[in-house]
């Protein structure tokens, strides 16, 4: 019988189109879905996930497909369908929610309302039927039932305190909380739960957290901290080596469910290899081990490859299934291996620790399925040598057997391709190409970052010059937040430290200007997640929470920075001042929850440094300007003078026709005598 569409039939999100034939009467948010609500005087299922998370696909076939728990959904709720990475806002709000009454959150995220949108119950996965100490669907269904029946003012009394406690604001610090003191306990609360073992911050399920990483490398820089800098460098050389990266395709999973990196949750996210290439781009920066770039340009290979859409922007995800099974695409069995590698079966094995068995251990059947994770199990010049091996010549069988795989693997069926472009992803991605262009001195990449900027301010760009946060077969939409407009100037900013060209640190400022107009609470400091337009949400909140992204207010306060020395405008200046007192008391509470913001306030803290490079020939400008590039100085901004081009009056005065190369070294308001020699320059830097 041919299956019915329901109100998510004519939505552009693939993750609502996923559900479009559930015989759920799924909505998409709308005030008229709240009309709805409020007419018929049910209570709102509210579902939140997207298109590559493995459990909402399980909850999607045990429940919302099943005849029986639909009409069951149907005659007690208005049911609202909600992909959260085109309403982060929305997600925002009731993720905190969960998180407030259950003290965990995740998706698929399942919060029921009243219909003027206050929640009253939040969970995350629930299967059909109840089990242990896991409430099923039926019976969540059946006590809501009663419930609203029976107890119906209470539970409007209960949705009122859970939305007071949400919306609780916690009163403004000061800036004398903002200290070394404060840099350096976000040290120790991350060497605190440090694995020593496997790297990383916690035991299962581990997620990799690049703003932790970066955050360790800048405090070995600033404090001279080795436990920092090895905490850093081992959990990146760990993470290759494990399961979470796709050694075959390149790129990373999302996150490791066991403790040892090996078993990843198989999707694969584009701001997770944006954050990840940039704490390898710092990490080679810093220690020049040229694995680090490696790893570093394959990450920037698959997305290339896989992500990059044919106008130039980038896709947001591929799914973590394929054939209706988690991680079908990379798995391998022993079969495979040896009919493929006649004669290099036990180097490509004992490389990869490939079983007879398998080495992926089911858990739900409690044994080994003959499935293998592809990863390493040593060192790979540890291998060469157990081997006996040359070690060039084990690399380069290693990568024509991987890439023989490679070949083998792209006849299988491919987990889906989320191909919406957002906004805020496109812009860390922007950013990340942007920095490998600089200090890879590869012109492709900085081309590829300024081609996926062309494309936002085309296509997801309104003609007043606010930003929309998604497009999706040639229509955008959805107004923006404070993500979008962050990350977008964070990338404008990266893209301008690459190619010094004006137009791009100018859009940057006016996306600023706009920001603050449209965002920014003038009264208290910070930013808003969503803009003082916003008018189908329940509540406006902030939010410093660094998880798997930055948190918008985090990118801002180094957004704000930049601008702020390179304007010398002082509207800017009391703007960084505020903002820092919004969020003083809970950064200062436990600051390892903000690595990304506490890294900023090191450059607050500490200054930052700008190189000026100015002179008639152009060939030792350019050669200074990638030399320097290459060594690990956080707050690092190079500005090569074009006397053509109009800059603030402080840049302006460094322009120079006379001499070949002068090079001005500032610190902190503070600058050198010029150089007229970069390897006097260096020598200077690195001192």
């Amino acid at each position: 019988m041919e299956k019915k569409s329901n109100k998510l039939i004519n939505e552009l999100s693939p993750y609502l189109l996923q559900h479009a034939y559930n015989p759920v009467d799924w909505h998409p948010w709308s005030e008229a879905t709240f009309d709805l609500a409020k007419e018929h005087n049910k209570p709102v299922f509210l579902s939140i996930g997207y298109s590559a998370c493995h459990w909402c696909h399980v909850m999607e076939h045990e429940s919302f497909d099943d005849p029986e728990i639909a009409k069951m959904m149907n005659d007690t709720f208005v049911n609202i369908k909600v992909d959260r990475e085109e309403r982060p806002d929305i997600d925002h709000i009731y993720m905190t929610v969960c998180q407030v009454m259950t003290g965990s959150g995740g998706w698929p995220l399942t919060v029921l309302l009243t219909p003027d949108k206050k929640p009253f119950f939040a969970g995350t996965y629930f299967p059909k039927e109840s089990s242990g100490n896991r409430v099923g669907i039926k019976d969540i269904i059946n006590r809501t039932r009663d419930i609203w029946d029976k107890h119906y003012n209470e539970l409007l009394a209960s949705a009122d305190e859970i939305l007071e406690q949400i919306n609780f604001v916690r009163e403004s610090g000061n800036l004398g909380e903002i200290n070394d003191n404060l840099i350096k306990k976000c040290f120790y609360e991350l060497a605190g739960t440090f694995d020593d073992v496997w790297g990383g911050f916690s035991k299962k399920p581990k997620f990799p957290i690049p703003h932790n990483l970066i955050f360790l490398l800048n405090f070995y820089h600033q404090f001279h901290n080795e436990e920092a800098k090895s905490m850093a460098i081992f959990t990146l050389q760990k993470m290759k080596m494990g399961g979470m990266y796709d050694h075959i395709g390149f790129g990373f999973h999302r996150y490791s469910t066991d403790q040892e990196w090996l078993v990843p949750h198989f999707e694969k996210m584009l701001y997770d290899q944006a954050l990840l290439m940039m704490a390898y781009v710092d990490a080679y920066q810093l220690t020049q081990d040229e694995g680090f770039a490696i790893t570093a340009k394959e990450i920037l290979q698959y997305v290339n490859s896989e992500l990059l859409s044919p106008e130039g922007a980038f896709y947001s995800a591929e799914d973590a299934d394929s054939e209706g099974e988690e991680g079908k695409y990379y798995l391998w069995n022993i079969d495979e291996i040896r009919k493929n590698f006649i004669g290099d079966v036990e180097l490509f094995c004992q490389t990869f620790n490939i079983k007879e068995k398998g080495n992926y251990f089911d858990e739900f059947r409690g044994q080994f399925n003959g499935n293998n994770i592809i990863h390493q199990k040593d060192d790979l010049k540890e291998t060469s040598k157990n081997l006996g091996l040359d070690y060039d010549e084990f690399l380069s069988n290693l990568n024509r057997l991987k890439n023989k795989l490679f070949e083998i693997r792209k006849q299988r069926v491919k987990p889906n391709l989320d191909d919406k472009i957002l906004t805020d992803w496109n812009g860390l991605m922007i950013a990340a190409y942007a920095k490998a262009a600089r200090v890879f001195a590869d012109e492709q990449y900085l081309e590829l970052a300024t081609n996926a900027y062309l494309f936002i301010n085309t296509n997801l760009t309104k003609k007043d010059g606010k930003l929309l946060h998604r497009y999706r077969n040639g229509s955008s939409g959805i107004e923006a937040m404070i993500d979008d407009y962050s990350f977008l100037i964070w990338g404008l900013i990266e893209i301008f430290k690459s190619n010094n060209q004006m137009e791009f640190i100018n859009k940057a400022i006016e996306l600023l200007d706009i920001c603050i107009d449209d965002f920014y609470d003038a009264d208290r400091g910070a930013f808003y997640f969503a803009s003082t337009h916003s008018s189908d949400l329940i509540i406006r909140k902030k939010e410093v929470y660094d998880g798997a992204v930055p948190s918008g207010n985090s990118v801002m306060l180094s957004n704000l920075l930049f601008i702020s020395k390179f304007t010398n405008e002082e509207k800017y200046k009391s703007i960084i001042d505020k903002s820092i007192s919004n969020f003083a008391i809970s950064i200062a509470a436990v600051p390892s929850a903000y690595t990304f913001y506490v890294n900023t306030l090191i450059e607050y803290l500490k200054g930052s440094t700008e190189i000026v490079i100015s002179g008639n020939d152009e060939k030792e400008i350019d050669k200074a300007f990638v030399e320097i590039s290459k060594i690990y100085i956080p707050s690092l901004t190079v500005f090569r003078v074009d006397p053509q081009n109009k800059y603030p009056e402080w840049l302006e005065n460094y322009k120079e026709s006379n001499s070949k190369i002068k090079i001005y070294i500032c610190r902190n308001y503070t600058c050198s005598v010029p150089f007229n020699n970069i390897e006097d320059a260096i020598v200077d830097l690195i001192k």
